[in-house]
């Protein structure tokens, strides 16, 4: 009896023997290769060319592979590779984790839109275990992204024009694709009358006749394209050397007028001439006359032309220029202000040559104010300019008026001061305050800006809170103590006028470092409250303790801190709060403290082993009569038993309980007996497998289909509510740790 049973143990386990031999070799996965389209309905003939665009991109392959059998978790991945069929950065296509019991199969997929070319390869790998197939054959692959008509003009052109172009007596020019986004991106197919050139740029030098026009090269999917564009028809023709003949001058004054010849007077030939590039409209004549009286006369020109057996010829520039264009500067401020009593001189500078002065007051010449200069009084205000004339050579008449003048009596001035710099109420620590602008106030209650002529003339007087501030004089006041700190005005005067300026308040904080420390900054809980305090003396001072922003209403120089959150201290100087630094309290995190290798120890009896603590700042170990075996981070143990660990963090500890076994010293068994007798019902397995956290079992049935994938195995399989359809069955177990097979075989359940 004991025979038979033996030698049937022996045949159910053959099948497992082989499946394990068979795993301890790799997958063979075969090179996809093109599939008919599987899309319902589908096709019947493999595809040789994937010629894809917006419209339609669906293609599919078909792969197989050979057993042993691929993880639970592996994943089909089927992946693309650069033009010219190199994997060295593979784009993915498609990914299946759903046929891992299937030996052939299809996998769709779109071609990236960016694909052009004509030995692409495909390959399919497998994550788990980690194996790669052959490539595939080459297969010509082109996303059509353009699948209409191109358009071609000569290089430097708008458009194509008439469709032609010319080249003249062996020179070239250059024919270009234009209006397509990332035209360089593209390969191209360029013909000359029907004939293919080997150009596959987005432009081609021409330097001979004959009708070119261009496609983008798809390749073996060109004929899917439709990108054939308009013809340019280039012909060759002789330079005959056009230029302008030397005018007689280029220096003209306004209203002279100035003929300009073309050197070649030929009839058959078409004239166009150009100002500043520009076409001059009506001009084909080989002769064009500028006229200096229009304004703007003055520039650049050319002439250019075309006509049978002649190339189209621009002449190089003559400039013309403006004899009487000459500036005038005017030398004083724009607004000047006159005191009773006072007068002042105007006056402007002038590169003309030989020129003549005449002074306007209010649009009207003043008498005898010939020279470049004018002396004003106090009682002939208004608005002033000087009239400059050319008074010698062919420009006679040629004039400009220097800029205004504004000459002012004032019935008031008013006086404006701001910040000197940007300025934020109590986060200044210092500012300066400055006059920025003086107006005079005529007796109409008109303003003008006089700041640059009287600003200096000015006497001024600084006042606080509405108090002269002692030696500061000047139109600048600089600040940089919160004792400072008020409402501040100017004062000022010159000749009989006084004017007080507007306020401006300054509020500057206190240069000032407030600082706050804690006795820990871990919180333990109500138990273990953290002090939050600071040398700074608080007494008799108006200060807040703020917990996440937030007013806490506690008053006393210290803080008792029982929960978690960020803990400031804001002190109120001059007016202004002092925050100080900012204290983060946090809630306590037992995960702090580590055990290596773990709580549950394992080692054969009459060995040790040790464990080290971290993320402590002080340790106690105690046996199970809770006495102290060791105060350092680490202990070693060579009984077995219960320890605890006392770790302290901070105010803070935490308990771990130690469980130290002897290592079981029997086998992992393959054969269990679940018929109720409570003998060998389960799966026991030694101690160094079972129950711990970083060790993972799992069992496959005889298909290779999980039914336990456990870390922390309890020794509980099969449970009581597992039925077996066999009166014998095979199992096949792993037992890892991270990517290690610590131990695999098989089990017989009897029952």
């Amino acid at each position: 009896m004991k025979t038979k049973l033996f030698y049937n143990i022996r045949v159910l386990l053959l099948p497992v023997f082989l499946l394990v031999l068979s795993n301890m070799h790799s997958q063979v996965l075969n090179a996809p290769v093109a599939a008919p389209n599987q899309t319902p309905p589908p096709g019947s003939t493999p595809w040789n060319k994937a010629c894809a665009s917006s419209s339609f991109n669906d293609y599919w392959v078909r792969f197989t592979w050979n057993p042993p059998m691929v993880n639970t978790d592996n994943e089909f991945i089927l992946e693309l590779s650069d033009p010219d069929g190199d994997f060295s950065s593979p784009v993915e296509l498609a990914r299946d984790g759903s046929k891992n019991l299937v030996f052939d199969f299809y996998m769709q997929f779109a071609i990236p839109t960016d694909t052009r070319g004509e030995n692409y390869r495909l390959r399919v790998r497998s994550t788990s275990p980690a194996v790669t197939s052959p490539a595939s054959d080459p297969y010509p692959m082109y996303y059509i992204s353009v699948n209409t008509g191109l358009t071609i003009r000569p290089q430097g052109q708008a458009d194509f024009g008439d469709g032609t172009a010319e080249v003249c007596d062996g020179n070239s020019i250059t024919l270009e694709v234009y209006g397509l986004p990332n035209a360089d991106t593209y390969s191209y197919n360029w013909y000359r009358s029907g004939t293919l050139l080997s150009e596959k740029s987005e432009s081609i030098t021409v330097t001979s006749s004959g009708m070119y026009n261009v496609e983008i090269d798809y390749g073996a999917c060109s004929g899917s394209g439709n990108t054939l564009s308009n013809i340019i028809d280039v012909t060759t023709g002789t330079s005959l050397g056009i230029a302008i003949n030397p005018p007689a001058k280029t220096d003209l004054c306004s209203g002279e007028t100035l003929p300009l010849e073309a050197n070649i007077n030929n009839s058959s030939l078409t004239y166009t001439w150009y100002k500043d590039g520009a076409v001059i409209p009506s001009s084909d004549n080989y002769i064009y006359t500028v006229d200096a009286s229009t304004p703007g006369f003055e520039g650049d020109y050319q002439v250019e032309i075309f006509g049978p057996g002649a190339c189209i010829e621009r002449s190089a520039v003559v400039t013309i220029t403006n004899a009487g264009n000459f500036t005038v500067t005017r030398n004083n401020p724009a607004n000047v202000v006159l005191l009773p009593g006072q007068n002042t001189t105007l006056s402007v500078t002038t590169d003309a040559s030989s020129p003549t002065y005449q002074w306007y007051r209010n649009g009207s010449p003043v008498a005898g104010a010939t020279s470049s200069s004018l002396l004003v009084n106090d009682t002939e205000t208004g608005s002033y300019f000087a009239r400059v004339t050319l008074s010698g050579g062919a420009c006679t008449s040629t004039s400009v008026d220097s800029e205004v003048t504004e000459v002012v009596t004032p019935a008031s001035f008013e006086i404006v001061v701001d910040y000197a710099t940007s300025y934020v109420a109590c986060e200044n620590t210092s500012i300066v305050l400055e006059v920025t602008t003086i107006n005079a106030i005529d007796s109409g209650g008109n303003s003008t800006d006089v700041t640059s002529s009287v600003i200096n003339d000015f006497t001024y007087q600084w006042k606080r809170d509405g108090i002269d501030v002692a030696g500061e004089t000047a139109s600048s006041i600089s600040l940089t103590n919160p004792a400072e700190n008020g409402a501040y005005a100017l004062d000022g005067d010159i000749g009989t006028y006084s004017s007080t300026s507007n306020s401006l308040s300054v509020q500057l904080l206190v240069n000032e470092t407030l600082t706050i420390t804690s006795t820990g900054t871990v919180n333990c809980g109500p138990a273990e409250p953290i002090i939050i305090s600071t040398t700074t003396d608080l007494n008799g001072e108006t200060f807040t303790w703020n917990q996440n922003g937030v007013d806490m209403g506690v008053a006393t120089p210290e803080l008792s801190v029982t929960e978690a959150g960020t803990y400031q201290l804001v002190l109120m100087r001059n007016g202004c709060p002092l925050p100080s630094n900012e204290i983060v309290i946090t809630p306590f995190d037992e995960d702090l403290i580590v055990l290596d290798p773990g709580a549950d120890i394992v080692f054969p009896e009459g060995g040790s082993r040790t464990v080290t603590a971290s993320g402590g700042t002080s340790y106690r170990w105690l046996d199970s009569n809770n006495v102290e075996m060791s105060n350092s981070d680490s202990m070693t143990f060579s009984e077995e038993g219960d320890y605890t660990l006392v770790a302290s963090v901070g105010n803070c500890q935490v308990i771990r309980d130690v469980s130290v076994t002897y290592l079981d010293t029997f086998r992992v068994p393959n054969v269990i007996t679940v018929n109720g007798d409570g003998v060998n019902d389960q799966w026991i397995i030694p101690n160094s497998y079972s129950y711990q956290s970083d060790v993972n079992v799992i069992i496959y049935n005889e298909k290779g289909v999980e039914v336990l994938n456990e870390f922390n195995y309890q020794n509980n399989w099969p449970s009581s509510s597992v039925t077996f359809a066999k009166q014998n069955m095979v199992f096949f177990y792993k037992i890892r740790n991270g990517g290690e097979v610590l131990k695999q075989g098989t089990i017989t359940v009897i029952r």
